[in-house]
């Protein structure tokens, strides 16, 4: 079921924040700061405190591991404005709401939950992925293992990434839709994923495997798309949370990447994205047949007021939103290059 609410107060930047979702691709624009990736992170630990890998998670325990605050201490997420006051979260899937509240006083993750055990039962089978900005599946053997003992120092979105993308990409048959989304990754990158001995490799067609390693980051990144697919991650029913998917990715592959995007919602997965991009947002906004699948929501401060709090705006069209900081920075290039040209 498609998460349909977050409720913030306290929490991070925000002061107070709700926000209402699409079930089809919601995209969060906004200057840095601003908190789309903490909306994502928290999104993403609700979802899995549902059911992480075959282990029941309390959502501020899984809060703690995507934010990584000093000390495991959820208390540090709470507003640096707040003072002593407490910081709520709610997230809303159908009817069924899971909240969570901590304060100063609050040790470790130990906060109070109201509604897991509704939600847990509701979402168990709900399947999550967050893809962060940093492609990191170049540098998975033993990561995990490593990140599990403390040796190293990544929040979950990095080790469950390598996680769900290891999985064996055998199961089932490739259906039609499956088989379309395969062949155009495929074309970009001009190669298959081959997971082996806890590494990722890229199998072009000559079939003299690459390590992850040698191949460019956003080729990388096309290739985890094709892994998720190919594994049956993405599928109807479940939810795909990317933090700027267009980084480090050649703009020409652009389009076919909001292609992908746009039947993977029609076919049923829920998309979260945030992005500084022009083009992608844009693409997203004209190739969309129906305005009611897509959400754009823009997080900004009002103009010339660095302490006022963070606000959203959301509209089912790009072009529509009055605060919209990627089409000013668009439109002030323009103007720079209306004037040189009328310079010269």
């Amino acid at each position: 079921m498609a998460l349909k609410k977050i409720y913030l107060e306290n929490f991070t930047v925000f002061d107070k924040m709700e926000i209402e979702f699409c079930e089809g691709i919601n995209v969060f624009i906004g200057e840095n700061g601003t908190g789309k990736t903490h909306i994502m992170k928290l999104l993403y630990a609700a979802c899995q405190s549902a059911h992480a890998s075959k282990k029941v998670i309390s959502f501020p325990q899984k809060i703690v591991q995507v934010f990584k605050p000093d000390h495991s201490n959820i208390s540090r997420l709470l507003s640096r404005k707040a003072g002593n006051g407490s910081a709520k979260v709610q997230v809303t899937s159908g009817k069924n709401t899971l909240r969570t509240a901590f304060n100063l006083k609050t040790k470790n993750w130990d906060a109070e939950v109201v509604g897991a055990q509704v939600w847990e039962k509701q979402l168990a089978d709900l399947t999550s992925t967050f893809i962060p900005a940093k492609e990191i599946l170049s540098n998975s053997k033993n990561l995990v293992n490593a990140i599990n003992v403390g040796n190293v120092d990544f929040d979950d979105t990095y080790k469950d990434i390598i996680s769900v993308a290891s999985v064996d990409i055998s199961r089932g048959p490739n259906n039609v839709q499956k088989k379309k989304y395969l062949q155009i990754l495929q074309d970009i990158t001009d190669g298959k994923v081959k997971y082996e001995n806890e590494e990722f490799y890229l199998l072009p067609g000559n079939q003299v495997k690459l390590e992850f390693q040698l191949v460019a980051e956003g080729m990388r990144k096309i290739a985890l798309l094709w892994q998720l697919i190919k594994n049956g991650t993405l599928e109807q029913g479940t939810v795909l949370f990317w933090d700027e998917p267009e980084a480090n990715i050649n703009p020409k592959h652009i389009p076919a990447l909001v292609e992908i995007l746009l039947n993977l919602q029609a076919d049923g997965v829920q998309i979260f994205i945030a992005t500084h991009d022009y083009v992608l947002a844009k693409y997203l906004e004209i190739r969309t047949k129906d305005a009611c699948t897509i959400h754009f929501h823009s997080l900004y401060k009002k103009e010339g007021k660095k302490e006022s709090p963070i606000e959203i705006e959301s509209n089912c069209n790009f072009k529509d939103l009055a605060n919209n900081s990627i089409a000013e920075a668009f439109n002030k290039l323009l103007d720079e290059v209306f004037e040189q040209t009328t310079k010269g």
